[in-house]
């Protein structure tokens, strides 16, 4: 497993991207699937920088583990884990995709992506912190 901790700022963005290609870099994985891990990852770590702690920074700590466990799959899992305001984005209602854009509320469709896009998501809270899980099946 591998692992980075930075200040959750949208400045370190960045660093979480070379974080994501070095991990990538030992692994044969699709640039399709690259773009998709690197789009929701970005989601949840902007959430996190943007509101967890605001308006005060703290840290965060992105986590990359490639599994290949033969019985099941082969899947890259990637964890946020911050100790800022305890919050459960999977809890928030999926955005109505049938409503005129002009009409549509503001904020959801970042979730409801990391939702559609990831196989699996996970939220926790534990031991003081917010622990956001999701996993990537490559076939």
């Amino acid at each position: 497993m591998k692992e980075i901790k930075v200040d959750a700022t949208t400045e370190n963005l960045a660093k979480v991207f070379n974080f994501l290609q070095e991990a990538f870099d030992s692994l044969e994985v699709s640039s399709k699937v690259k773009r998709q891990i690197k789009l929701c990852v970005e989601e949840i770590y902007m959430n996190i920088s943007n509101y967890a702690y605001n308006p005060d920074v703290g840290p965060a700590k992105i986590s990359f583990d490639f599994v290949d466990d033969k019985a099941d799959s082969t899947r890259i899992v990637i964890s946020l884990t911050d100790r800022g305001k305890p919050y459960d984005p999977l809890k928030h209602e999926d955005p109505d995709l049938t409503v005129e854009l002009d009409d549509a509320p503001i904020g959801g469709l970042g979730i409801y992506l990391v939702k559609t896009t990831m196989d699996k998501v996970e939220y926790e809270q534990k031991d003081g912190n917010n622990v956001f899980t999701m996993e990537k099946k490559l076939h």
